[in-house]
């Protein structure tokens, strides 16, 4: 008799649903997949915002349909895993249910000048301390900080125990119980800057710095286990993973042994290293997070975030209009020189890792009189393959230790041009799996893992499957060459 999972991705541009089927013999097969695109909006510059409703509506619906594609009950879903985009928050009344105002996303840069005045008051290093982030507005602290500013200037609510805060994660479980769950797991928790990895619990030093009340945050839960129940349409089903969509990529991946790394390349590109049980600390402005937590111990991870891959090929198909698909740019790459000069630096919304510039913007350099768009697109794949290795390149310098394999993942990871560019830059070679839908996969394995259908991080180990591996063919003199022309575009944007 086979099992059924149901796995939640909810994304940043989407939100989709997966069911698995796991046979008596713990065979895997995806048998139903359902998504919808979700609106962003800008109402002014470096704000990025979603509506925390109309995810909620698009969630059910990608559940519901999920399982009538899958011809299936819900009654005959075991379990639910969720992952989500971290750091995107929001603030709900905890009686009317009603959002204050829309939830802010993680790219969203309105509270860099706050983030500038602590730096100058010089607590970054407590922050990074306690909780392995930077001072960015890439984190939750801030932009809860200015939601509770907005809608409840003298904290009263919020310390009455009206106003509950979330990631995206403890919105859906509070949605899904009918408000009887008020949980976000480890993962989540340290992406909000609130949360000390070194206790595992909310930093009142912290709370006290950004002044938010300690009765509006969630618990902190494990990544796996019976987390909470979800009831959708009359059935109960036990929610037994919840997961940061990084975190869930590196699972999918199974990187579970310290020094084994992934880059995932959806909207942004985020490259994630397991560093085993002990949180180390960057000094080239490399983040410390948590990779996952089980049984209330946690695994720790090295990770570097680029704001613009997927995002970046967006741009030039549909602001600079010089690509009809992004799936075109393999073609195109494939007529230019990979060491040719031309360089897009994709500043949109600021730099990340290993920058963290949020006054950057983006730049085209190197352009001549026979610059094609050939050339402009082939920029924009180099540019993420030239971020990755600003990442490898600091975490070489904190003396991390790197595994000799990267695994790639990700709608980019498809585009085998850009593959094999980021294998010759980084001189190692770069494996790309059977599915470079990891995320999803990853929430799955831990709701299986939550559940008793595994046993162990070795078993989810065991399915993991190389589909391509993609060798350097570059030479190092190449690489410096290409690298450095690189370094120097940053530079004329940096500060």
């Amino acid at each position: 008799m086979s099992n059924y999972l149901l796995a939640i991705d909810q994304g940043t541009t989407s939100t989709r649903a997966v069911i698995f089927e796991i046979s008596s013999h713990n065979q895997w097969r995806m048998v139903a997949s359902h998504q919808i695109e979700l609106t962003q909006y800008f109402p002014q510059n470096g704000w990025v915002e979603h509506d925390a409703e109309d995810i909620w509506q698009a969630t059910l619906a990608v559940c519901r349909q999920t399982v009538a594609i899958a011809q299936i009950t819900l009654q005959q879903v075991l379990a639910i895993g969720i992952t989500n985009q971290r750091e995107t928050t929001l603030v709900w009344d905890k009686q009317t249910q009603q959002v204050l105002g829309k939830a802010i996303v993680w790219q969203d840069r309105r509270t860099s000048a706050r983030c500038e005045t602590l730096r100058q008051e010089g607590v970054e290093a407590q922050i990074q301390h306690k909780t392995g982030l930077l001072l960015d507005p890439y984190f939750s602290a801030t932009k809860l900080e200015w939601i509770l500013d907005r809608y409840d200037t003298d904290r009263s609510r919020a310390r009455a125990g009206h106003l509950a805060f979330g990631t995206m994660d403890s919105f859906l479980v509070w949605r899904f119980s009918q408000g009887r769950y008020h949980i976000t797991d480890a993962t989540n928790a340290s992406r909000t800057a609130l949360f000390n990895l070194h206790t595992q619990q909310w930093d009142e030093e912290l709370l006290a710095l950004f002044n938010i009340p300690r009765a509006m945050l969630p618990e902190v839960v494990d990544s796996s286990g019976t987390l909470a129940f979800a009831e959708l349409d009359g059935c109960k089903i036990p929610i037994t993973a919840i997961l940061g969509d990084q975190q869930a990529a590196l699972v999918g991946q199974a990187c579970f042994t310290p020094g084994m790394a992934k880059s995932t390349y959806g909207t942004g590109c985020f490259l994630m290293m397991n560093a085993g049980d002990q949180p180390p600390r960057s000094q080239h402005r490399m983040l410390t997070t948590l990779a996952y937590r089980l049984n209330a111990k946690p695994t720790y991870a090295v990770e570097g975030s680029i704001f613009m891959a997927g995002a970046t090929m967006q741009w030039l198909r549909d602001g600079l209009g010089v690509l009809h698909h992004a799936s075109e740019s393999e073609a195109l790459a494939a007529t230019v020189n990979k060491l040719q000069s031309v360089y897009l630096v994709p500043a949109f919304t600021g730099l990340g890792a290993p920058y963290w510039d949020a006054n950057a913007r983006g730049a085209l350099l190197g352009l001549t009189r026979d610059t094609s768009r050939a050339e402009v697109v082939t920029a924009g794949l180099q540019s993420v393959c030239y971020q990755t290795l600003d990442l490898i390149n600091a975490m070489r310098a904190d003396g991390v230790v790197l595994t000799t394999v990267l695994r790639v993942d990700g709608g980019m990871a498809n585009n085998n041009w850009m593959v094999q560019f980021l294998a010759d830059l980084l001189q190692v070679p770069v494996e790309r799996p059977v599915s470079v839908e990891t995320t999803v996969l990853g929430a799955a394995y831990f709701a299986a893992l939550g559940c008793g259908l595994f046993s162990s991080l070795q078993q989810i180990a065991t399915h993991w499957n190389c589909a391509a591996t993609f060798a350097p063919s570059l030479t190092a003199q190449e690489v410096f060459q290409a690298y450095h022309g690189w370094k120097k575009a940053v530079s004329r944007i940096t500060n």
